[in-house]
């Protein structure tokens, strides 16, 4: 697959200064922001997966008149919790 740029950024000395302040040991100002900018598309497309289940819960129960509490969830939420610290010896 042939490699791509992504643009250029203009931003201000002081930022580019910041940016640069909190490299780590042999990490360049490129690679850093490439890692950026890719977890931001991770972080992004987890967002609208997030969404699209919700929404699909939502219309699920418009559909079926199902509907559950916060308090129904998070008792559920708990019992997962708790059978899985039982089942990890905690």
């Amino acid at each position: 697959m042939k490699s791509s740029t992504i643009p250029s950024l203009r931003v201000t000395s002081d930022f580019r200064e910041a940016a640069e302040s909190v490299l780590k040991e042999g990490e360049t100002l490129s690679s850093f922001v490439e890692d950026s900018v890719r977890r931001q598309v991770e972080i992004r497309k987890s967002q609208a997966e997030f969404i699209a289940r919700g929404l699909a819960s939502l219309e699920e129960a418009e559909r079926t008149g199902v509907y559950y509490s916060a308090d129904e969830v998070h008792a559920e939420l708990r019992a997962m919790l708790a059978a899985k610290k039982a089942e990890l010896g905690r």
